[in-house]
């Protein structure tokens, strides 16, 4: 006797993130490290208790969108404010099997243009509190770098 699955694809989808009430939830130290090289921070410049020179701190949530946390990074950096200027987000987070650090990519955002990335949160990417924020920059005037991660074949 066969068995038929009757549940709709709209049964399957994941249950929404609940809304963050920003009045009443304390914020976040959020550590975001920046390069302007178009490469992320190797996983082990977090290793042993050290991590890279270029630390932002931003208090912020968990719904936090990667063009709110664009828009924050640009008011620091004012060379990252150019139209075009690529922004490439990933995830640091410790590896339980070791004494390392992993990245994980997240998405990517354009100053001056709108991108399927833009509405991604860090709760919807499983962030989670104590993790860190790192953030390739890339100038308009050079093409963001092919993920290195990735074979060629």
């Amino acid at each position: 006797m066969a068995l038929e699955s009757r549940i709709t694809q709209e049964e399957i989808k994941k249950e929404p993130e609940k809304p963050i009430d920003r009045e009443k939830t304390c914020p976040l130290l959020l550590r975001v490290f920046t390069t302007n090289n178009g490469r992320h921070h190797r996983p082990d410049e977090f290793g042993r208790g050290n991590v890279p020179s270029s630390e932002l701190q931003i208090y912020t949530w968990m719904d936090a969108t990667l063009k709110e946390l664009t828009s924050l990074v640009k008011e620091v950096y004012p060379e990252a404010r150019k139209k075009g200027t690529h922004f490439s987000f990933a995830i640091v987070f410790p590896d339980l099997r070791g004494k390392m650090y992993r990245l994980k990519d997240i998405g990517s955002t354009v100053s001056g243009r709108k991108g399927a990335d833009d509405s991604m949160t860090l709760q919807s990417q499983r962030f989670q509190i104590g993790d860190y924020l790192d953030i390739a920059i890339t100038p308009p005037n050079r093409a963001p770098p092919l993920n290195t991660r990735m074979r060629p074949f």
